[in-house]
């Protein structure tokens, strides 16, 4: 993944509230220091791609990473897709889920270096509206990141559960 380009260049759509269904996942999961994000995005996709050509599993969605409490100096997290049956567990990939319920739902625009302002500008349009955030929230890497495309060309959607 690139981190080139800067919040500037980011743009992001407008929120809004979705209803989605619990979606079986096949993930990695770990607890991450900020520095090593990159290598273990990389090092997932790689044991994520074996082990589901191995099980002939259908991948029916973008790669996601799924971000349990709020971030550190660590991420806790869950990198993986939504997928058409439970994997079986192999080489660091095991089951996960996606919840289901009402989602605040916002698509940030640009390098994955904006991130943090359209997450931001997401919670911000939640308070407004006297929404609660979920302690857990992923984004879908919806345009797959190439290391000499243009951050620009980038599309990550940011979801938020909205607890009751």
């Amino acid at each position: 993944m690139s981190n080139r380009g800067s919040d500037s260049e980011a743009s992001a759509s407008e929120p809004e509230l979705v209803n989605l269904d619990p979606a079986t996942t096949a993930v990695v999961r770990g607890v991450v220091p900020m520095a090593d994000l990159r290598d273990f995005f990389d090092a997932s996709f790689g044991a994520l791609a074996r082990t589901i050509e191995a099980q002939r599993i259908i991948v029916l969605s973008p790669a996601f990473g799924l971000y349990h409490g709020s971030p550190g100096e660590t991420l806790d997290l869950e990198v993986g897709f939504v997928t058409d049956r439970a994997v079986q567990p192999e080489t660091g990939v095991v089951v996960g889920s996606l919840p289901g319920g009402r989602v605040a739902r916002l698509t940030h625009r640009g390098s994955f270096d904006g991130l943090g302002s359209s997450w931001e500008r997401l919670r911000s349009w939640m308070r407004a509206r006297g929404l609660s955030a979920g302690e857990d929230r992923w984004e879908t890497y919806v345009t797959r990141p190439f290391p000499d495309m243009d951050p620009h060309d980038l599309r990550t959607e940011l979801n938020w559960p909205v607890t009751d």
